[in-house]
């Protein structure tokens, strides 16, 4: 069941990523976009892609409770055992922009945990997908994360690194945080790290992909992340090289500290 309800959601996440393209850059009809909130965009093909979503991953798994960025939450989905967790277009600042660093991002959750995720990019033509111990795949092949075991030198997806940081080397950024995590997973980055608040929908497939591939998936804190949680957030987010994970955490509670000790 578990396997034709992946295959099904690949089916899905392709067909709303298709749709997306073709708004893409202002092709056909002009997008539409406006602010949630203060610096957070949204456009009208975001909640085109997560009603599509919804309606199609709805009847696939009727039992499966909701979480998406662009969907009120309703907290019926804590009763669920499964949940969809879904941002229908992470990276809406690339898109919005003509940028390809975005992609559907599509997770079923199954007592807290990902069974499966999917990060379908068409701007950059890459199907990430990733099923609870069954590995990770980039259109097809094999992922193996990277393996890096000195901190100095790790690559990060960045514009920019503050001082602190000026022993890391930047590498080209995607707006998506899921795009940036598969980086990891892909060994052209070692490390992805933030102190921000984040949402499960923005790193639920990531996360999948990433640990399936042998990266090393927390919060900043170094523990373990969870979803399906009342909040639908966690602290912080690392996916990086096994290697130097401990190294990742001591910079995060340092800059924490710093942060703290100027506010």
């Amino acid at each position: 069941m578990l396997g034709r309800n992946l295959e099904a959601a690949i089916a899905a996440t392709r067909e709303v990523g298709d749709m997306a393209m073709a708004r893409w850059r202002g092709e056909g009809q002009a997008v539409n976009v406006w602010n949630k909130s203060h610096d957070n965009p949204v456009s009208d093909v975001d909640l085109a892609v997560d009603a599509r979503l919804k309606a199609v991953l709805g009847a696939m798994a009727p039992e499966a409770g909701w979480l998406s960025e662009e969907t009120a939450d309703n907290e019926a989905r804590l009763s669920c055992r499964a949940m969809w967790c879904v941002d229908p277009i992470d990276g809406t600042r690339d898109f919005i922009r003509g940028r390809p660093g975005w992609c559907v991002s599509v997770a079923l959750v199954i007592d807290g945990t990902p069974e499966f995720g999917i990060l379908y990019a068409p701007a950059l033509d890459e199907l990430w997908v990733a099923q609870k111990g069954q590995g990770a795949l980039l259109n097809g092949e094999t992922l193996r994360a990277s393996q890096r075991t000195q901190f100095p030198g790790s690559r990060v997806p960045a514009d920019a690194l503050p001082k602190v940081d000026n022993d890391l080397v930047v590498v080209t950024k995607p707006n998506s945080i899921a795009l940036r995590m598969a980086l990891v997973a892909d060994d052209r980055a070692d490390l992805v790290a933030t102190l921000r608040w984040g949402f499960e929908w923005d790193v639920a497939a990531a996360a999948l992909i990433a640990s399936e591939a042998g990266a090393t998936v927390t919060d900043a804190f170094g523990d373990a992340l969870k979803f399906n949680t009342p909040r639908a957030q966690a602290f912080g987010v690392i996916a990086c090289a096994p290697g130097i994970h401990a190294a990742v955490v001591d910079r995060l509670r340092d800059r924490a500290v710093a942060l703290t000790s100027h506010s």
